[in-house]
């Protein structure tokens, strides 16, 4: 199989690994969150909370979106049609194992180095904020059901998928099962990925819809 993505460490496998851990801290908390590598291991180190989805400029790391080349398939615009979701996707890098999604939470950013929709192999990870007063694309993303469709357009045509699993994550409990989650090495699939759960200060949890080929 040709090598469609970039590999910078040791294997999607372990790039994957990384890169979702700063995903999960980063939705959890609300706030922009890097990885420290030392001696020891790599460990999340998470910045402060927020009081919206949006990364807080103050912190000293990656803070906006940083877009990535839109290449051949990438979406375009993802529709969850049982929740009136109809928002475009931009394509997003990673600089720092650091992913953070579009400001703008009627935008949701795909991980551009990752798998791509329609790819043989690969999780497609979309994220989005959500926003505790209303007007995120994927604030109601916990209420899509089983079974549900996702439609994924592509400049290279139309991908339908079927949602197989929705769950609600705790803090903490979805960086135990990241390399799972959005692992480089399974069939192709798509995961998208949000906030959920806001206590006055921050998000406590996150919602991850795993979707497969219709």
């Amino acid at each position: 199989m040709p090598d469609r993505r970039p590999t910078p460490d040791r294997g999607r496998g372990r790039t994957s690994q990384w890169l979702v851990l700063v995903v999960a801290a980063a939705l959890v908390v609300g706030g922009a969150v890097w990885l420290s590598r030392e001696p020891g291991g790599t460990r999340v180190v998470r910045g402060e909370a927020s009081p919206s989805s949006t990364p807080s400029p103050s912190l000293a790391t990656t803070a906006e979106a940083v877009p990535a080349p839109r290449r051949p398939g990438a979406p375009v615009r993802l529709r969850i049609p049982d929740l009136g979701v109809d928002a475009p996707v931009e394509p997003v890098k990673a600089p720092d194992r650091t992913l953070v999604p579009p400001s703008d939470p009627q935008r949701l950013g795909w991980w551009a180095a990752g798998a791509k929709p329609g790819d043989a192999e690969g999780s497609a990870l979309v994220a989005g904020h959500t926003v505790h007063t209303g007007g995120g694309a994927l604030d109601d993303l916990e209420q899509v059901r089983k079974g549900s469709g996702i439609v994924v357009r592509t400049d290279r045509g139309t991908l339908r998928y079927v949602v197989e699993r929705v769950r609600i994550y705790g803090k903490g409990r979805l960086a135990d099962d990241a390399e799972r989650l959005f692992s480089q090495d399974v069939p192709g699939r798509l995961v998208v990925i949000t906030c959920e759960d806001w206590d006055g200060t921050r998000y406590l949890s996150n919602v991850v819809v795993t979707a497969v080929p219709a």
